[in-house]
């Protein structure tokens, strides 16, 4: 007489065609439980497969008892995997992505039943609807979500990794010239924000590096200032976050931006006097004149403002730490140094940055040598 299993462990019977079938409750990829059929030509064989759902059960992965769709399993992926352990702004864009693109693509494709067929003819949908690079982010995110899947055994391989994402041209960088960038500082000299600029031309420091800049982060006797934070605004939430390669790194002063925090200081300190019982004291570096963060969208209002009344080319606010980049590698700083006052979370990135700017200095050069060559002729 065969053994009885312990509670939860599951069954085996026998079928009517000869075959054995195992039935175990399991955990599912939403968090319920259900029960799970297993087959095989003996009973062996079906108890070996019945032993690997229980184990599976004990370790806590969910084993579908169908094959969940995307439309089930990118919302799950996103939730538990990507919002408990990447930053806000990474979330809200990769729930973009699964709103406007994966899920009305490619919601109705199972798990196992998606091919490299389908993830082709979504990239060319995409890209048809919005733009290579759109369609390359999509199927960036595609991939992790797959790999997750595969981690947690729902899949056996990655059919995302197997199609070749679109190929993107990069935009051409064009930062601004040392004259157009004097001008646009001498445009901004008497704007509340001066300061503020000085740092993204000067030290190339991101929109959000400056919102969340506090006096506490900035020693102007020693001449260096650490950048740590960052402010954001997400889904209409404003909120502090580590900066984007989460490391807090110091940065020397120059003369130049020691003497407009200076300034700036002082006059923060007559609007904390003018604004009284009103001003929250926030202990950021750039506020409102009640004492408030100022918001990240703002920065830019004004820098285009300023750059349109300088009458420079209209950037993003972004391109000033390209700007910074030629600055320092005109003056010879090698790429290693670049990296570390830009803050890049890695070197290609720098070296994409260096590469062009350095490509821009050897044309002229070369056209100074052949002014010269022209001049003998």
């Amino acid at each position: 007489m065969a053994k009885r299993n312990p509670n939860g462990a599951g069954t085996v019977t026998k079928r009517k065609d000869g075959r054995y079938q195992a039935a175990v409750y399991v955990v599912q990829p939403d968090g319920t439980r259900a029960r799970k059929y297993v087959y095989g030509k003996t009973w062996e064989e079906c108890d070996q497969k019945r032993l690997e759902l229980v184990q599976r059960d004990r370790q806590g992965i969910p084993t579908p008892t169908r094959s969940a769709k995307l439309s089930e399993w990118l919302p799950y992926w996103l939730e538990h995997f990507v919002q408990a352990q990447r930053k806000k702004t990474t979330a809200a864009k990769y729930e973009t992505h699964l709103r406007l693109y994966l899920v009305p693509l490619l919601g109705t494709k199972s798990l196992e039943g998606l091919t490299p067929r389908d993830v082709r003819t979504f990239l060319a949908k995409v890209t048809k609807q919005a733009s290579a690079a759109t369609a390359r982010e999509s199927h960036k995110i595609l991939r992790s979500a797959l790999t997750a899947a595969c981690r947690e055994e729902l899949i056996t391989r990655n059919v995302a990794s197997l199609v070749t994402p679109p190929r993107v041209v990069s935009r051409e960088l064009r930062p601004w010239t040392l004259e157009q960038t004097l001008a646009f500082l001498r445009a901004a000299r008497t704007d509340p924000l001066y300061a503020a600029f000085v740092l993204a031309v000067a030290l190339g420091m991101r929109r959000g590096e400056i919102g969340g800049l506090r006096w506490s982060s900035v020693d102007l006797e020693n001449r260096v200032l650490r950048v740590g934070r960052q402010l954001q605004r997400v889904r209409g939430e404003l909120y502090e976050d580590t900066t984007k390669s989460s490391k807090t790194r110091p940065i020397p002063l120059p003369t130049i931006c020691v003497v407009a925090l200076r300034w700036h200081r002082m006059c923060q300190a007559e609007q904390r006097r003018a604004a009284g019982e009103s001003w929250e004291e926030t202990g950021y570096v750039f506020t409102t004149r009640t004492g408030r963060p100022v918001e990240p969208t703002n920065f830019y209002r004004s820098f285009r403002r300023i750059a349109t009344g300088a009458k420079v080319p209209v950037v993003r606010m972004h391109d000033a730490r390209h700007g910074c980049a030629s600055l320092l590698i005109a003056c010879g700083v090698s790429p290693r140094v670049v990296m570390e006052i830009l803050g890049h979370s890695r070197f290609g990135i720098t070296m994409e940055v260096y590469t062009h700017v350095t490509q821009d200095t050897q044309r002229e050069a070369l056209d100074k040598v052949d002014r010269l060559l022209r001049r003998g002729r």
